[in-house]
């Protein structure tokens, strides 16, 4: 057993082998019960197209019978500003990088905190920084993972004892080298939540860009390897997720918090046909591809964004200070 904790969020509870996302509307005790089986703008000029800014395009027709994914950046609002309802269950993932100025936050809106190996040196190290306020031992005992899980060749030994005697389960996966930390955890997740439905399922990773290129490469892979997973890599300055071709995207912009600067990125494969309402520079039925056209360093007009494409595509937004 390795969590225990009074919450007046969504909490998560769980037997032996799965992770369930319950909704309570009062104050409830929640454990996690852990024995798992180990089975800012471009100063480059813009690259979109340059359209002039005209009114938003009508919404692509729903004859494409395409269902349709909303987004919304809401789990970065102050708790004070969230909508009371909502239908998201979060779950929270700590990469090996500095830690973001609003991880306190995300934690806290958090059922289940996963620490991918040295991630957990980072909230050893990084939540008394960012709450120095209160007392670093009370932090650290707050702020305690439930998993900590990984090839575990970057977790300090000292960092890892102290969870263990807290009660966070250590998985050790040492043996699989073919997958990154963050794809561990993933499956992780995705494997212990119930159900075969995880359209309500949010995966927040903290840590997941700036650093080496090849781990943040390494984690957008991780996108494109669970496409029906909402996963949100987060950055102090930014966030990005996927938009997956089988859908039609309405993203909700919380200019509070995020915007105006946003991208539209064709990773992995050239989009013969993306179209979007909402932004300065919309696009019409364009073609997208590296080598040619992506849109970078475009901006949002719009409280909503709509976009439809051929192809999955990385949106990405800045994020305010």
């Amino acid at each position: 057993r390795c969590a225990s904790w009074t919450s007046e969020a969504p909490v998560a509870v769980g037997d032996a082998d799965q992770i369930q996302f319950l909704k309570h509307s009062t104050r409830t005790r929640a454990t996690i019960n852990c024995n798992f089986s180990e089975h800012a703008p471009c100063p480059m000029e813009p690259h979109h197209p340059r359209r002039a800014p005209t009114a938003a395009m009508d919404p692509p027709s729903p004859a494409g019978a395409r269902p349709a994914m909303s987004h919304s950046s809401a789990f970065l609002l102050p708790s004070s500003a969230t909508p009371a309802a909502s239908a998201d269950a979060y779950a929270v993932v700590v990469l090996n990088q500095r830690l973001p100025r609003f991880a306190p936050l995300l934690w806290d809106r958090a059922q289940v905190r996963v620490c991918a190996d040295g991630g957990a040196n980072r909230v050893f190290d990084g939540m008394p920084e960012l709450l120095p306020g209160h007392a670093r031992d009370d932090v650290r005992s707050r702020y305690k993972p439930d998993v900590i899980k990984g090839d575990m060749d970057s977790v300090r030994p000292e960092v890892k004892e102290y969870y263990s005697n807290l009660g966070t389960k250590i998985a050790d996966q040492s043996h699989d080298q073919d997958t990154t930390d963050l794809h561990k955890c993933v499956a992780f997740i995705t494997d212990n939540s119930p159900g075969s439905d995880k359209s309500n399922l949010c995966i927040l990773v903290l840590g997941a860009l700036g650093g080496r290129f090849d781990h943040e490469m390494g984690n957008i892979n991780v996108l494109h390897l669970f496409p029906n997973i909402k996963i949100v890599l987060l950055s102090d300055d930014c966030l990005i997720f996927l938009l997956p071709r089988t859908h039609t995207h309405s993203i909700h912009i919380e200019r509070s918090v995020e915007g105006p600067h946003c991208g539209l990125i064709p990773v992995g494969t050239p989009s013969t046909s993306t179209t979007t309402t909402g932004l300065r520079w919309n696009l019409d039925n364009t073609h997208m591809s590296f080598g040619g056209l992506i849109s970078t360093s475009n901006i949002v007009d719009e409280d909503q964004v709509m976009v439809t494409s051929d192809s999955d595509l990385i949106w990405t937004i800045s994020l305010r200070h």
